[in-house]
């Protein structure tokens, strides 16, 4: 399952000309559906739409898009699991990564971290943002509904991520 533009714009809170512009730079790519030419749809997957808000929200703090692009890359490299515990912290020229409490503080104490982003605030705003907003099957779910009755039906990335915060409580 995945999210149109609109609905991932909606989400993020950018523009449909911000998403545009991040898919043909290669910022941001829809991970289930590129656009296939005139008429076709992109279809982004959650992780997508939360690295979209985390770039809005480096953006909004007047990080270059360079550093942004850094950083972005560096996401890409993690894991869903691992985006929750992350914190980035910035002092406006550059973008650290903290995974611990002791990161932050030794960040903030040397002068280099201005402000943070809590990648996992932003990451329960995305989810009760899309809560709200229509989804949609991307080609690979239809094909697997297609397939042999005896293969269970494929839950979307948030779903999946929601059982298994369920059965680690």
């Amino acid at each position: 399952m995945g999210y149109r533009g609109p609905v991932a714009c909606s989400a993020a809170g950018i523009t449909y000309r911000q998403l545009d512009y991040w898919a043909r730079t290669k910022l941001v790519e829809p991970s289930l559906r590129n656009a296939s030419g005139s008429g076709s749809a992109r279809l982004y997957s959650f992780r997508d739409v939360l690295v979209l808000k985390v770039v809005k929200r480096l953006l909004d703090t007047g990080v270059s898009l360079q550093q942004i692009r850094a950083a972005i890359e560096h996401l890409r490299e993690r894991g869903v699991e691992d985006l929750a515990e992350i914190t980035l912290m910035s002092d406006g020229a550059s973008v650290y990564e903290c995974t611990s409490t002791d990161e932050v503080i030794d960040l903030v104490q040397g002068g280099q971290g201005v402000f943070g982003i809590a990648v996992g605030r932003v990451w329960r705003e995305v989810e009760g943002s899309l809560a709200e907003l229509p989804r949609e099957r991307s080609e690979a779910a239809e094909s697997a509904e297609a397939a042999p009755a005896a293969t269970p039906p494929a839950m979307d990335e948030l779903s999946q991520l929601r059982a298994k915060r369920q059965q680690a409580s």
